[in-house]
């Protein structure tokens, strides 16, 4: 019998090409079920086989419990009988006993056969897959094998890959026998083993089909740091040379447009823009808003926000239809852009100098011919007046020094105002909702100003509410209220 697990062993390992710790492994579990069947379904059993002599032994487990927590006979072990065994048994232990083995030759072949060979499938499309990523290509080219619900089953080679409906091109419709390109986006794990997800609308696919076509991408003259796409419709790549003799946009273009054209073919006749890179934000804006023509740029840092002013003539060329050509060069270059036209761009203006010289005004008890000098000359915030080297404010010519010192000093007392009440509006804020998690001070703060001082209070918002009060984003306000919610559902 021992002989005879060997052989077996060693004949599916060499035709399945694993190795011979799984066959092990998957004929030590087609051995214990087969021997769970015998003594009965509702035990635990474990089956040890020798590697070297095909010797196998079977044994009962419990797992140690306490014994108020002794449920089951067949699978628990309370604490008063395990120390009888094991003199330092712990909750947790597993306590075994030898169980009368079966005989090999009575086994269903059939039972034992279908867990052994789901167990060196498993392992198949483990190796298949570790050899496939080894590689490092993440695009797959393959052939349809099947269709279930909608998605598609790729085969390329000896690996099988799943292509998700929705990360199908819009209108594609991919039948049994078509030639198949996609990009590798992840790999699952589930019970059924690892799976490969593939994607034909994710971004990462159009470098990809770039790099097949434009040899110079490969050879690292040029590089495409970024892409966009709305699938099927459009896309841009933004694309940077390494070697001032090569025009990025025209090597990618290609003679005639050969390169393009085989990858706008590829992509369900998806027109491609090419981007020139720039790591000037402004410009590289500019560059993907193309076709559309830029009059002016003004960048908010700290907004990650850049304002886009046009021609009222260009205002449709910019937006693109739906949207589309703005969104794109949002996604492109990373940055949240707002299209305006020249009299928008004005009006935007005139509202933050009301803004700012009602603040001067409030805040540093002046009228408003001095609140005026100081928009003028560029300062928006308490803190620069308060803050910036003096030789800046010496700058403005319409104040002398007594009234820059006094200006300055206004700017110091009122920011520790500010700070002292910020500080006293934290002390009435209840500790439950300091310490809730995903809270910060900032947002605490910003909720008391608005009477949301208790963790009861945070609950009984709603998420659009929370949303509109603080402007952080939906999903965050909800998981927000969430925590909040949980000691009622406790």
């Amino acid at each position: 019998m021992s002989k005879e697990i060997l052989l077996l062993v060693d004949a599916l390992a060499r035709e399945k090409n694993v190795d011979t710790d799984i066959v092990f492994l998957a004929l030590e579990m087609a051995l214990a079920s087969a021997t769970k069947k015998k003594h009965g379904d509702d035990i635990e059993v474990r089956v040890e086989i020798d590697r070297h002599s095909g010797f196998f032994e079977s044994f009962q487990k419990w797992t140690v419990v306490n014994d108020s927590d002794w449920l089951s006979e067949t699978l628990e072990m309370p604490m008063s009988e395990a120390t009888k065994r094991k003199a330092d048994a712990q909750p947790g232990d597993i306590i075994e006993d030898p169980l009368e083995p079966i005989d090999f030759g009575r086994i269903g072949a059939q039972a034992a056969k279908q867990v052994i060979f789901q167990k060196i499938r498993d392992a198949e499309r483990e190796q298949i897959l570790a050899d496939f990523l080894s590689r490092g290509d993440n695009l797959v080219t393959g052939t349809v094998k099947r269709i279930e619900r909608g998605n598609a089953i790729i085969e390329s080679g000896r690996l099988e890959a799943l292509l998700p409906r929705d990360q199908m091109i819009l209108k594609e419709n991919l039948r049994i026998g078509d030639r198949v390109r996609a990009f590798m986006q992840k790999v699952e794990r589930s019970n059924r083993g690892p799976q490969l997800m593939l994607s034909r609308t994710a971004p990462e696919f159009i470098i990809k089909l770039f790099e097949l076509e434009v040899p110079e991408i490969e050879e690292g003259l040029l590089e495409i740091l970024a892409a966009a796409r709305d699938p099927g419709m459009r896309a841009k790549i933004a694309v940077k040379s390494n070697d001032r003799r090569i025009d990025p946009i025209g090597t990618c273009v290609g003679m005639r447009g050969t390169r393009v054209q085989a990858v706008t073919g590829e992509l369900g006749g998806e027109r491609v823009d090419i981007i020139l890179w720039s790591d000037d934000p402004a410009q590289f804006v500019i560059n993907a808003l193309a076709p559309a023509e830029v009059s002016s740029i003004l960048v908010d840092e700290d907004k990650h926000s850049i304002d886009v002013v046009v021609e009222e003539d260009q205002l449709a060329k910019a937006i693109g239809a739906r949207g589309q050509n703005v969104r794109l060069a949002s996604e492109l270059t990373g940055w949240e852009l707002n299209i305006m036209t020249i009299d928008q761009a004005e009006e935007k203006s005139d509202k933050e100098r009301t803004s700012v010289r009602e603040l001067f005004m409030t805040r540093l008890d002046v009228d408003e011919d001095v609140a005026d000098v100081l928009v003028q000359e560029g300062f928006s915030t308490l803190e620069e007046i308060a803050y910036v080297p003096m030789a800046e404010l010496q700058a403005i010519e319409a104040f002398d020094e007594d009234t820059l010192n006094e200006l300055r000093s206004r700017a110091r007392d009122a920011l520790l105002t500010e700070a002292i009440a910020s500080e006293e509006q934290v002390d009435s804020i209840a500790d439950d909702l300091l310490n809730l998690k995903g809270m910060d001070t900032e947002l605490a703060r910003n909720l008391a100003g608005k009477g949301i001082r208790t963790m009861d209070d945070l609950a009984d918002l709603a998420v659009d509410e929370l949303h509109e009060l603080t402007g952080i984003d939906e999903d965050r306000a909800r998981e927000l209220i969430m925590t909040a919610r949980e000691p009622w559902f406790n």
